[in-house]
């Protein structure tokens, strides 16, 4: 992927409830089910539960449980959460089927089609997941826009009065 081995990678799980096992959970839980499972990658204090060789260089951990029937049951079927990175080369716009990134097939062990992860007529799915930092409590910081920006930060702000963090 050519990805930079500093950019830590967030983690795949099936339903909201395991995520109180690998992050120290500081939001609602209704929070949660209002932005997961979807578009969204939320940043949390890792918990002492999550492999320590992962991102061994921060304290937070971005999870993501994708709003698409595969790889909900993927990640529901392994017993700890999945490393997750998109399927393309770094910095080049995101994959929404398994042709899109057959460049990369030799030096993967697997490849498996659980169909589009995204409507692919739609330049918006392209953008990746909205990810928003929410370890601060009471705050959150937008770290990329993706493809839910203004639905996210309309549910932050008006129906949980969180502030965005200033830099």
């Amino acid at each position: 992927k050519g990805r930079n081995g500093a950019k830590p990678l967030a983690i795949c799980l099936g339903d909201v409830e395991r995520l109180y096992r690998y992050c120290h959970v500081n939001v609602p839980e209704e929070l949660l089910r209002d932005l997961l499972p979807g578009p969204v990658t939320l940043v949390l204090e890792r918990s002492e539960e999550l492999n320590k060789d992962l991102n061994p260089f921060t304290s937070l951990v971005g999870v993501r449980i994708p709003d698409h029937p595969f790889m909900r049951d993927l990640a529901r079927a392994c017993p700890g959460p999945l490393a997750l990175t998109s399927a393309n080369i770094s910095s080049q716009g995101s994959t929404l089927t398994v042709l899109e990134f057959q460049d990369l097939w030799p030096q993967l062990s697997l490849v498996v089609d659980g169909g589009p992860i995204g409507d692919i007529q739609s330049p918006e799915c392209r953008l990746g997941s909205t990810v928003v930092d929410l370890s601060v409590s009471g705050k959150f910081s937008i770290i990329r826009p993706g493809c839910a920006l203004a639905p996210t930060v309309e549910i932050l702000k008006k129906k949980y009065g969180l502030e965005p963090e200033s830099s």
